[in-house]
């Protein structure tokens, strides 16, 4: 396991079994999770999406409480996953890192309540798998641009980018804070110890005017 460089999301090792037949991965432990987490994660829901080359989803979080925590896998093609806090009053707040997910990177991501979730497909059939803490509540989700210059989240250079009418119309982070639409960090219910050593470099937040 990897503290990842925002508050409350962890980089997990899948470590996958190979044999002539194959490979068989266990891409979620409730053992291995709830050792992470001091209790089980409660899982409400199971999504999957697949996805072309150059398609960006997110940052999508949903508003707390009771927020939505997310384990997170790809389990076909290759995705690069963003984590993102987006949880006014955090420690973090503004900061970023990634991971990349994919057989040959045999990793899952952990994010709790009230972060921000995004990845770009860097292959097609890119296959991913979610287990989400609460339900669907479409009145619920809330989105902050992925290409916002504040948060400089590093998209391959050079890609034709696709995103959804939603995610291209989502505010920036500081709109979103301007707005009242970020979730409260201290209305999440799974928070850790800050250790920024690990992952990427520390983002600034944008300012609250």
């Amino acid at each position: 396991m990897r503290r990842l460089a925002v508050d409350g999301a962890w980089e997990i090792d899948l470590r996958p079994h190979h044999d002539e037949r194959g490979i068989f991965a266990e891409w979620y432990s409730d053992d291995e999770v709830s050792a992470l987490l001091g209790a089980p994660m409660p899982v409400a829901l199971a999504g999957v999406s697949i996805s072309r080359k150059g398609v960006v989803r997110g940052v999508h979080f949903v508003e707390t409480p009771p927020g939505q925590a997310r384990y997170v896998t790809c389990v076909a093609g290759e995705v690069r996953d963003f984590v993102v806090d987006v949880r006014e009053g955090s420690p973090t707040f503004g900061r970023w890192d990634s991971v990349r997910l994919g057989p040959g990177h045999w990793r899952a991501v952990y994010l709790a309540e009230g972060l921000g979730h995004a990845f770009t497909a860097l292959t097609d059939h890119a296959t991913v798998l979610y287990l989400c803490s609460a339900p669907y509540r479409p009145e619920r989700e809330r989105t902050v641009h992925p290409l916002d210059p504040a948060l400089a989240l590093p998209w391959p250079a050079g890609a034709e980018r696709s995103l959804s009418a939603r995610d291209r119309e989502a505010p920036t982070l500081a709109e979103a804070r301007r707005r009242g639409l970020l979730p409260a960090w201290s209305a999440t219910v799974s928070r850790s110890t800050v250790d920024t050593r690990a992952g990427s470099p520390p983002r600034s937040a944008p300012p609250a005017a």
